[in-house]
């Protein structure tokens, strides 16, 4: 006799894993995108304390000095001569933003005055001193 229905074959069943692989690589390029990004002069400084400190949200060019005169944009030491270049740099990558400088409490004000006097020369006459609020 023959047979009419056909054998029945056992399927295998599966999850289509690429919509969610799609989720997910979407949901890391938009994390990725709205990620801030936190920018650091490069060393730890000791802040003087001030009572009318307020928080700088626009300031992206950080330039810090050490005790020892040392000046440091972006990790990296930077001589009082190349200064100006690197300030004009910055703020060409971001012409809203404002020159923050952390002095150390010990630093002589020579170096501050030269830091602003750069950054004036840049182009950039949006200055900060970083303090300690109390």
């Amino acid at each position: 006799m023959r047979q009419i229905f056909p054998k029945a074959e056992e399927e295998e069943s599966s999850i289509d894993l690429t919509p969610m692989l799609d989720v997910v690589f979407i949901m890391l390029i938009f994390f990725i995108v709205t990620a801030t990004f936190v920018k650091e002069s490069g060393i730890e400084v000791n802040r003087p304390e001030a009572s009318t400190a307020t928080k700088q949200e626009r300031a992206n060019i950080l330039v810090a000095i050490d005790r020892n005169g040392e000046i440091w944009i972006n990790r990296r030491r930077v001589e009082v001569d190349a200064l100006r270049p690197n300030i004009e740099r910055l703020h060409a990558e971001n012409p809203q933003g404002t020159v923050v400088i952390q002095a150390d409490q010990e630093a002589q004000t020579k170096q501050l005055v030269a830091v602003m006097d750069a950054a004036r020369e840049a182009g950039v006459y949006e200055i900060s001193i970083a303090a300690e609020s109390q």
